[in-house]
C-alpha cells in the first residue's frame, strides 16, 4: 500500500504560513525538497512553488488541493539555502515568500501572470511538437502572451513543463516584467573549409586571390587568429584583416570560410587565460599570515586596511588557497560599478571558473548563473547584494568588500536585510570564514573586533611607493568674502585642477547630489516647486529640461510664473553634479570633462562606459556623487575636490558623523594611488569641524572611539538593537491616529523603549503620508526572541483592527 504524501511550498507571495498540498500517489518518487512544483492557490491562479518540507501529515483546518505538476527533475534550491530563508524571514520579520520572491531569478519564479515572448525568429519548426508549434504561431499574432492565455490556447490546467522545455531550448523568454524584447546572444564563427586545411590546398587558395587583395588579407588574418585560439568569430576577424563583412560573405560564398552561428553565454570570460601574477609587499604578507591565523581562532575576520594598500591582492591569495582545498569562493560588492574593474583583474587568475552576478544582468541570465553555481561549475562568484541568495555547495570563504557601505542594505521591498549580516550567517551555514574588508568599517563591525568577537587585521601600508594624499582645507566662506570663489570653486582647487590637467593627470571632484539643482524657487513669496505625490522639492535635471522627484520619479516642466503669487522671478538654488559639470565647462573649456551619477550611468552598461572612458584618460575630470568614493582604483588620478563637505555632516541621522568620515575617507584614498601621494581639497564652511580634522588626520580610532560614546549614552547601535515602523495611508488624520495606536500598544509590552511617532524628515511619499515609531532594544538582559514574537503578535493586532483598514506598516530591523 503505497503512503499519501503532502507538501508543505513556499509560494511567491507575502503569506505568513507554509500552505500544505497532496501529491498524487504517481509522483510520490519525483518529489524531494527543493523542487518546484505547480500549484492552484486562490481561485484561478496558479504558481510555481517551492517544495519546503514532505511528509504524510495532512493539514488540520482545510482540505489539501493536488499539487498540478512537479516541474525540475533536480532542486533548484539546496538545503542550506532554505535555512538561510529561515534565518531571513525570522531576523528581519518577514515571510518566506517574500525571502523567495528576492532569492529566485524571475525566470525560475511562474505564475499565471507570467508573460512569455518569442526569443528567436526563424526557427525550423518542422522539429517542434504540436504544442510547441501553437504557442509560438500564437506569439506570432501577439508580441507577447500570458501563462492563463496559453492555458487557455492549449486547452490544459498547467503549461508550466512545455514552457520549462520551450525556455530551456531558448525557443521563448519568461519573465515576470519584459521590457525590451529579449534574444539569446550569438556570435558567428568562421572556419576554413577542410579542402584549404593542408599546405597544399592553402597556397593553392592564396595563389588564386591575386586579382583579390581584400579576400586574401581575409584568409591570412584568420591562420594569424587560429595560431593562438580555438575558435576564430566574424568581429574578431573583420578587426584584424580589416575586411568588411561582404568580404567574409563573399568568401563563403566560395565555399572557402564556412559561417556558423550559434547561441553563445552572455557571461563572458570562458576562455581568458590564468595570468596577472604579483608579489606581496611585507605589509600584505603580515596581513595575509595574520587573516589565516585569526581564521584558527574566529570564523569572521575584520581586515581594516587603509585605501590602496592592496586589499584586493590579500583577497585573491586567500580564494587560491581556498580553491586549492577544493572549496568556492563568494565575494561580495557593494556597487554594480565596482564589479567591472574586480571582475576584469579575477578573471586574470580564475578565468572562466569566475562567476558574476547582479541586478543588471536580465532574467535569463541570472538564471544562467544561478545553474552554473548549481552544477558547481564556478569556482569564485562575485557579486551584488543579491548573490549570497544562490545555491552554493561547498562555500570555503566569504569577502565582504568595502563592508561599511549601505549599498549592502535591502531597504525596499521586503526581506529589509542586510548582506553584511547575511553573508556571515550564510558563512555560519557553510562552516565557511568570513572576511570584512574595508578602509573606514562600520562601527558596528569594528565594534566587534575590538571586543574580540570577530578577529581583527590591520594593514596601514599603501602598496608600492604610494603615500596618503595630502589634505588641505578650504574655508568657502572666507574664500567669498576674499573673492577667492569662481562659482562653486575656490581659487585653490581650481588651481589644483589646472596644474593635474596640465601635467597629464586627472581630477575626481566630489558633489553628493545628482542633477542640475535641486531648488526652484520663487523670489517673491518663497513658494519652492514640490512634487505633487510627495513632500520633496524637485530637482531641475538639465538633461531632461525637467523637474523630477528623486523619490517618485514623477517629473514636470520647469515653473516659469510662480503658481502662489503670480511672481516671474524664480531662482534656482543649490547645485548637483549637472551644474558643477556645466561649470567646469565654462571654467575650463580646454578640460574633458565626464560624470558618474545615477543619471548618466543608465541602461546595463553605463558604469562600465564612463569608467572605462575615464581610465582610458578620455576625460580628464570626473564629476561625480557618492559612485566615486566605492573604491574605484585609477592609477592616473592626482587630485580630488570635494566641493562641499557640509551636507554630508550636516545630516539629520546619529550615523552622518559615521558616513561623513567614511565618504570622505574613501573619495580622498581614490588620489596618488601609484607613486605620487596626491592631494585632496575639502571645501566647507566649516574647515575645523572634528570629522573633517579626523579625517585629515587619517584618525580613524579617534573618531570610532566619540561616536561609540555618543552611542551608549543615547542608546544606539551597537549596544541597542533598532527597529523602525513605517505606518501609512492616504489620509493624514487616519495615519496619525493608528500610529498612535500601534504605539500605545508597542509601550503595553516594551514601555520606554517605544519612540514616537514622529513625522520623518520627508512625510508624504506617492501620496502616502508617514509615521515613523522607533524601537530602542538593548542588547543584554532582555530576550530578543520574546522581543520579536511580541512585535509578530503586535502587527497581527494591528492588522485585525478595523480601525486600521488599509494602513500599512512596513518594519525594518536594523534599519539605517
Amino acid at each position: 500500500m503505497r503512503t499519501t504524501l503532502f507538501v508543505e511550498v513556499v509560494l511567491p507571495l507575502a503569506i505568513s504560513k507554509l500552505y500544505t498540498y497532496r501529491v498524487p500517489d504517481a509522483w510520490n518518487d519525483r518529489l524531494a525538497v527543493g523542487k518546484r512544483v505547480i500549484v492552484q492557490f486562490g481561485k484561478n491562479k496558479v504558481y510555481s512553488a517551492i517544495v519546503y518540507r514532505i511528509s504524510d501529515k495532512p493539514p488540520d483546518r482545510y482540505e489539501a488541493k493536488y499539487i498540478l505538476e512537479v516541474l525540475d527533475d533536480q532542486p533548484v534550491v539546496n538545503d542550506l539555502q532554505l535555512r538561510l530563508w529561515d534565518w531571513l524571514s525570522s531576523y528581519y520579520l518577514c515571510t518566506l515568500g517574500e525571502v523567495m520572491q528576492a532569492a529566485l531569478p524571475a525566470a525560475l519564479k511562474l505564475a499565471s501572470e507570467t508573460k512569455v515572448v518569442a526569443a528567436t525568429e526563424g526557427v525550423d519548426r518542422s522539429a517542434l511538437d504540436d504544442k510547441e508549434f501553437l504557442i509560438l504561431d500564437a506569439l506570432d499574432l501577439s508580441p507577447e502572451l500570458k501563462v492563463s492565455d496559453i492555458a487557455k490556447l492549449l486547452g490544459q490546467k498547467t503549461v508550466f513543463p512545455i514552457l520549462k522545455r520551450m525556455f530551456e531550448k531558448g525557443l521563448i523568454l519568461i519573465s515576470e516584467e519584459i521590457a525590451p524584447k529579449f534574444k539569446p546572444k550569438r556570435k558567428t564563427f568562421v572556419r576554413l573549409h577542410g579542402d584549404y586545411a593542408d599546405e597544399l590546398g592553402l597556397k593553392l587558395l592564396l595563389d588564386s586571390f591575386a586579382k583579390a587583395p581584400r579576400q586574401q588579407d581575409a584568409v591570412l588574418a584568420y591562420i594569424q587568429l587560429k595560431r593562438t585560439q580555438p575558435e576564430v568569430s566574424k568581429p574578431e576577424l573583420m578587426e584584424r584583416s580589416g575586411c568588411s563583412a561582404a568580404v567574409i560573405a563573399a568568401l563563403a560564398a566560395k565555399g572557402v570560410f564556412v559561417l556558423e552561428e550559434r547561441a553563445v553565454s552572455r557571461l563572458g570570460g570562458e576562455d581568458v587565460e590564468l595570468t596577472g601574477d604579483f608579489t606581496f609587499n611585507d605589509a600584505q604578507s603580515v596581513a595575509f599570515n595574520e587573516i589565516n591565523a585569526r581564521f584558527a581562532e574566529r570564523d569572521v575576520v575584520l581586515l581594516h586596511g587603509v585605501t590602496a594598500s592592496g586589499k584586493t591582492q590579500v583577497y585573491v591569495r586567500l580564494m587560491e588557497q581556498v580553491i586549492a582545498n577544493g572549496g568556492r569562493v563568494l565575494y561580495l560588492l557593494p556597487e554594480i560599478a565596482l564589479t567591472t574593474q574586480i571582475t576584469e583583474r579575477l578573471r586574470l587568475h580564475f578565468g572562466g571558473k569566475l562567476g558574476v552576478y547582479h541586478s543588471r544582468f536580465n532574467d535569463n541570465e541570472r538564471a544562467e548563473v544561478w545553474q552554473k553555481v548549481l552544477a558547481n561549475e564556478y569556482q569564485v562568484v562575485v557579486g551584488a547584494r543579491s548573490a549570497v541568495f544562490l545555491p552554493f555547495e561547498g562555500l570555503g570563504l566569504v569577502i565582504v568588500d568595502e563592508e561599511h557601505e549601505t549599498s549592502y542594505k535591502q531597504f525596499d521591498p521586503a526581506p529589509r536585510y542586510h548582506a553584511r549580516d547575511t553573508a556571515i550567517y550564510l558563512g555560519h551555514l557553510h562552516a565557511a570564514k568570513v572576511l570584512l574588508g574595508s578602509a573606514t568599517p562600520a562601527i558596528e563591525s569594528y565594534y566587534n573586533a575590538r571586543s574580540g568577537k570577530y578577529g581583527l587585521v590591520t594593514l596601514n601600508q599603501r602598496f608600492g611607493d604610494a603615500k596618503l594624499p595630502e589634505i588641505v582645507t578650504v574655508n568657502i566662506g572666507e574664500a567669498h568674502r576674499e573673492g577667492a570663489m569662481f562659482s562653486y570653486f575656490s581659487s585653490v582647487l581650481l588651481n589644483e585642477i589646472q596644474q593635474a590637467i596640465a601635467a597629464k593627470r586627472q581630477v575626481i571632484l566630489f558633489q553628493n547630489r545628482r542633477g542640475h539643482t535641486p531648488l526652484s524657487q520663487c523670489r517673491t513669496c518663497g513658494y519652492i516647486a514640490k512634487c505633487l505625490h510627495c513632500d520633496v522639492s524637485m530637482t531641475y535635471h538639465k538633461s531632461s529640461g525637467k523637474l523630477h522627484c528623486h523619490y517618485c520619479g514623477f517629473s514636470e516642466d520647469p515653473i516659469q510664473v510662480c503658481p502662489a503669487c503670480g511672481s516671474t522671478h524664480i531662482e534656482s538654488k543649490g547645485f548637483g553634479t549637472e551644474r558643477v559639470e556645466e561649470e567646469l565647462e565654462l571654467l575650463l573649456p580646454e578640460a574633458r570633462v565626464g560624470r558618474l551619477d545615477l543619471d548618466s550611468t543608465r541602461g546595463k552598461h553605463g558604469f562600465d562606459r564612463v569608467l572605462t572612458d575615464f581610465d582610458e584618460h578620455r576625460y580628464d575630470i570626473l564629476v561625480g556623487t557618492q559612485m566615486v568614493a566605492k573604491g574605484l582604483d585609477f592609477g592616473n588620478v592626482s587630485t580630488i575636490g570635494i566641493i562641499n563637505a557640509d551636507g554630508l555632516i550636516n545630516y539629520p541621522d546619529f550615523r552622518a558623523y559615521e558616513r561623513a568620515f567614511s565618504l570622505l575617507a574613501q573619495v580622498s584614498g581614490r588620489a596618488g594611488r601609484r607613486a605620487d601621494s596626491g592631494k585632496v581639497i575639502i571645501q566647507s564652511h566649516a574647515p575645523n569641524h572634528r570629522i573633517i580634522q579626523q579625517v585629515m588626520a587619517n584618525d580613524y580610532e579617534k573618531m570610532f572611539m566619540t561616536e561609540v560614546t555618543e552611542r551608549k549614552n543615547y542608546r544606539y547601535p551597537p549596544f541597542f538593537r533598532l527597529f523602525k515602523f513605517d505606518v501609512k495611508h492616504q489620509d493624514q488624520q487616519s495615519v496619525h491616529d493608528a500610529a498612535n495606536r500601534l504605539a500605545a500598544d508597542l509601550r503595553m509590552g516594551l514601555g520606554h523603549r517605544v519612540v514616537g511617532p514622529e513625522v520623518p524628515l520627508v512625510a508624504r511619499v506617492r501620496n502616502q503620508y508617514i509615521y515613523s515609531i522607533l524601537l530602542k532594544v538593548e542588547r543584554t538582559g532582555i530576550s530578543i526572541g520574546k522581543v520579536k514574537d511580541l512585535l509578530a503578535d503586535t502587527l497581527v493586532r494591528f492588522a485585525a483592527d478595523k480601525a486600521n483598514r488599509g494602513v500599512r506598516v512596513q518594519l525594518d530591523v536594523d534599519p539605517y
